[in-house]
């Protein structure tokens, strides 16, 4: 085990500036207003740097420099984008521990876990969506008689998307692969608590691509998200050994934070006991630390957001098992943002959605039951269904709420060959031949 130095220090991997402005066009450029705003790191709540403030019209000029590429670049064949987005998959390769480094030292993600999984995922997806567009074709349709529809899938020309705070490295690549692999120009708004590992990325790759095809406005305010909301189901059958099959359904209690599991009556108080047994013995650490498997919040609100979710939790009826307070790890770590990884027994408000390392476990007695509690509140991104019996697993699994449910995994997102639709539109030519 190793903990690398922090970005500037002698002896680092990756080095921020001293200030980022908007990257628009190819260049980067000052903010309209002239504002800025710090960019405190996790790992101790110092600044290390400062961020454009956005404003109306930086976006207008993102958005005049990305029309203006997307032309150009939506007129490439498939097989450039595909060579273009290896190259970018390559060049991420190759500076894994900065990158990782680097969001490590913004969100406060231990490095180990960007080293082993976020990286590794977002070069994935740029391979990913290289093959998919080398692969994509159209379709013939015959209408009757001489009559024939020819389809063709076309770049929509210019998308914005907007990157969370959690993971923000990751989620970047699994939105720039599809949409750059599309044809598509880009303006990308990271979240305010993580813009600069962005343009850490963004630096690295910018002279693969043409100028304008991706840029970056810092700090608009984007207003409510929806929840991001990973019910996770358990039935009893989960418990019944304790096998490799087990220890994998507890290991995604303190690998992933699942935040809300729902646990089968029969097996409810066994899996309370070794989860809370399991995530006792975890501990906050360094994030630069590659041993450390909990690192920091991302910011001083952020705790203050899990702290009061403890809270209300407790007021509205829950237990509190484990944790559920802020800790201080001391030295220069004492100023940083750490939570103690925490259990809560009961049901939680479903909409109240928290990120961070907390998991609350609540009972259900059969299959209704579980489909109607993981159903509550807002539709989920993602939820998972645990069982040893396939067909019941995949019985609920479809009446669960969600965008994508995990059957017996809890892992994060491959590449899906449908997002690329997600980033086009179909043109249809009708041609009536006279042969």
């Amino acid at each position: 085990m190793a903990r690398y130095a922090a970005p500037g220090a002698q002896g680092s991997v990756v080095s921020y500036r001293d200030r980022y402005d908007h990257f628009i066009g190819g260049e980067y450029a000052p903010p309209a207003g002239g504002g800025y705003f710090a960019d405190r790191t996790p790992v101790t709540g110092e600044v290390f740097t400062e961020v454009a403030r956005g404003a109306a019209e930086d976006l207008d000029r993102a958005l005049d420099a990305a029309h203006g590429a997307s032309r150009r670049w939506g007129r490439t064949s498939p097989a450039e984008r595909a060579t273009v987005l290896n190259e970018i998959a390559d060049r991420v390769e190759d500076h894994l521990d900065a990158l990782a480094v680097a969001e490590a030292w913004e969100s406060g993600t231990p490095v180990g876990e960007a080293l082993a999984v976020d990286l590794p995922s977002a070069v994935d997806h740029f391979r990913y969506f290289a093959g998919v567009v080398r692969a994509q074709a159209g379709g013939i349709t015959n209408l009757g008689g001489n009559l024939v529809a020819h389809h063709f899938p076309e770049p929509i020309g210019v998308v914005g998307q907007v990157v969370p705070w959690r993971r923000p490295l990751l989620t970047a690549a699994g939105a720039l692969a599809p949409a750059l692999a599309a044809g598509n120009a880009v303006v990308l708004k990271p979240a305010e608590r993580t813009p600069a590992s962005i343009h850490v990325l963004v630096g690295l790759i910018a002279d693969l691509l043409p100028p304008g095809v991706v840029n970056v406005v810092n700090g608009l305010t984007s207003g409510p998200s929806e929840p991001d909301r990973h019910p996770h189901v358990f039935f009893a059958d989960v418990a019944a050994r304790r096998d490799a099959f087990y220890d994998r359904a507890l290991r995604g209690f303190t690998t992933f934070a699942l935040g809300q599991a729902l646990v089968q009556s029969p097996a409810h108080d066994r899996i309370l006991a070794d989860v809370t047994e399991r995530v006792a013995a975890v501990r906050p650490g360094h994030p630069l630390d590659t041993a450390t498997t909990i690192g920091a919040l991302s910011s001083h609100e952020h705790v203050a957001e899990f702290l009061a979710h403890v809270r209300t939790a407790e007021r509205e009826g829950a237990r509190i098992v484990l944790g559920g307070e802020r800790a201080d790890l001391g030295g220069e770590l004492s100023g940083g943002y750490y939570v103690l990884p925490t259990v809560i027994e009961g049901r939680t408000c479903p909409d109240r959605d928290v990120r961070g390392p907390v998991v609350s476990l609540a009972r259900f007695d059969d299959v209704d039951d579980a489909v109607k509690a993981a159903n509550e509140g807002t539709r989920g991104v993602g939820a998972g269904v645990w069982s040893r019996d396939a067909g019941v697993a995949d019985r609920v699994a479809r009446r669960v709420n969600a965008r994508r449910v995990w059957l017996n995994s809890c892992r994060p997102d491959p590449g899906d060959r449908a997002a690329i639709g997600h980033y086009q539109q179909t043109k249809t030519l009708l041609a009536e031949h006279p042969w």
